[in-house]
């Protein structure tokens, strides 16, 4: 959920002063670009999961901080509800057996976290929304303790001035509404991050862009929430709308949602930059004492606090990131379409699709942006949500196609060909693009086999609804911690 604030209320003088600081930071940022001063590494790449915590009946264990301390590891960290955390991944230098070791660390960071956890009462699961959440477990006493969470909570709906409604037509129809931003919660994902240069970020960026949506609809791992089967990556209508702070009037006024796809192919990171400031008030108006062109001036790095912080309150799906490492400022990609699980392997095996697609596409001499339309892109990502791995995705050249035969056919040589550009050891890229690949050709992803499930045990065992999800739920948490591909599980 991005940087911690301290608890305080804002006042107009405080938001004022915020907005000029912004301001402020984009236009030492845009001199930073001008001058070329960014650290010019860029083979590096990271990544975030966050996971859900349950109990022994695969219910929601709202039990965070105390399995936390269970833990004791500072790359696991509080996330917004009481029953999700998240791990961070050190970043990485792309080449060699690079997956193949990143695999091992993560599967051991999880094992060693999931044998604490169970001493509090708590399962570690990846997974994009859990199934067994219902309305009892999103409230905002299921907030985590950081005061940012509230304060978030707070100024979004001060910006709405009504509950949120959630309203998601899919297999079946989900209408209610929040008073909270608690419904958030239910959404966990994977965020990729892909260290660039700025002549390159724009690049990078619309490749992104351009497979979000084969990018969902084979990865895509949320099929239920609030005990209805809605899309197949669920996780994407529930989580624009949870966080929306306009009214009806001002979507109908064409004002932009604050989890935003984006509206055209870009030129700059600065672009993004600029829009996050031009269209979207303050948040969060948290004032740092930093005068960042004085820090300039001095041969300085400057931290732009309140343009750092602007931006994490900007849900792109694709997101720019500043940041400064070891005193070095440098540029990243941060992919965010990505639900979490359903396996460490499954997880990275996505991850290398990305990795190496976004590398030959950024690459090309004729982008894949120069011949789709923007529209086309975005509307390829709803598609790809709704639909999963049984959606039909247009490409440039062979129009609407199944989204399965378009990664199989087309996209998953091109993917081949980034990881060789990488440097990945062959046999790394083969065992992971070979995951993605049968997963194609099975149509088994982690929503189709969750859908599957759910259906033997409603249907033909003729469980009671929740009965059946919780079955299913537990399930998939012995599956997972195998860590054997979602294609290859039984139904």
């Amino acid at each position: 959920m991005g940087q911690e604030v301290a608890a305080k209320v804002f006042s107009r003088e405080d938001r004022q002063r915020y907005r000029e600081k912004v301001r402020s930071n984009l236009d030492v940022f845009a001199r930073m670009l001008a001058e070329a001063r960014f650290d010019p590494e860029v083979r590096s790449f990271g990544l975030e999961i966050e996971l859900n915590l349950t109990d022994d009946a695969g219910d929601p264990a709202l039990v965070n901080a105390a399995a936390l301390e269970a833990i004791a590891d500072p790359d696991f960290q509080t996330e917004l509800s009481q029953f999700n955390v998240e791990i961070n991944v050190a970043p990485r230098l792309f080449g060699g057996r690079v997956m193949s070791d990143l695999e091992a660390a993560v599967r051991g960071s999880l094992n060693g976290a999931e044998e604490r956890a169970r001493t509090v009462g708590a399962h570690m699961m990846i997974i994009g929304i859990l199934p067994t959440v219902d309305q009892a477990h999103l409230n905002a006493e299921s907030f985590s303790a950081s005061p940012r969470y509230a304060l978030l909570n707070e100024q979004i709906f001060a910006a709405r001035g009504e509950d949120l409604q959630i309203s998601i037509a899919g297999v079946e129809r989900l209408s209610t509404y929040a008073d909270t931003i608690a419904p958030e919660a239910a959404c966990t994902s994977v965020q990729l991050h892909q260290q660039v240069r700025p002549e390159t970020f724009a690049a990078c960026w619309n490749a992104a862009q351009a497979i979000a949506g084969v990018q969902v609809a084979i990865g895509a791992n949320s099929p239920f929430f609030f005990g209805r089967e809605l899309w197949r990556e669920t996780r994407i209508a529930l989580f624009e709308q949870a966080t929306d702070t306009r009214p009806e009037e001002l979507k109908a006024q064409g004002v932009r949602p604050r989890v935003w796809f984006g509206e055209r192919w870009i030129t700059s990171i600065f672009d993004l930059f600029e829009e996050n400031v031009r269209y979207f008030p303050a948040l969060l108006p948290v004032c740092e004492d930093e005068d960042p062109e004085r820090t300039l001036e001095g041969g300085g790095v400057p931290q732009l606090g309140e343009l750092r912080l602007h931006n994490g309150t900007v849900y792109r799906w694709n997101r720019p990131i500043y940041d400064v490492v070891r005193g070095q400022p440098h540029l990243r990609v941060e992919n965010r379409v990505l639900p979490a699980g359903p396996t460490v392997v499954d997880t990275l095996a996505n991850a290398a699709f990305y990795y190496g697609l976004v590398r030959v596409l950024s690459e090309d001499d004729r982008p894949i942006w120069s011949r789709m339309s923007f529209s086309a892109a975005e509307e390829n990502f709803h598609a790809g949500a709704r639909g999963g791995i049984d959606a039909r995705i247009y490409w440039p050249g062979l129009g609407e196609v199944p989204a399965a035969e378009l990664v199989v056919r087309r996209l998953l040589p091109l993917a081949y060909e980034g990881l060789d550009r990488w440097g990945l050891d062959p046999a790394d890229r083969d065992r992971l693009l070979d995951i993605i690949e049968r997963r194609c050709v099975t149509l088994q992803s982690g929503a189709s086999w969750q859908s599957a499930v759910f259906h033997q045990l409603y249907d033909e065992r003729r469980l009671e609804r929740h009965d059946a999800l919780r079955e299913m739920t537990l399930r998939y948490r012995e599956y997972m911690h195998g860590n054997e591909p979602v294609h290859t599980w039984p139904v």
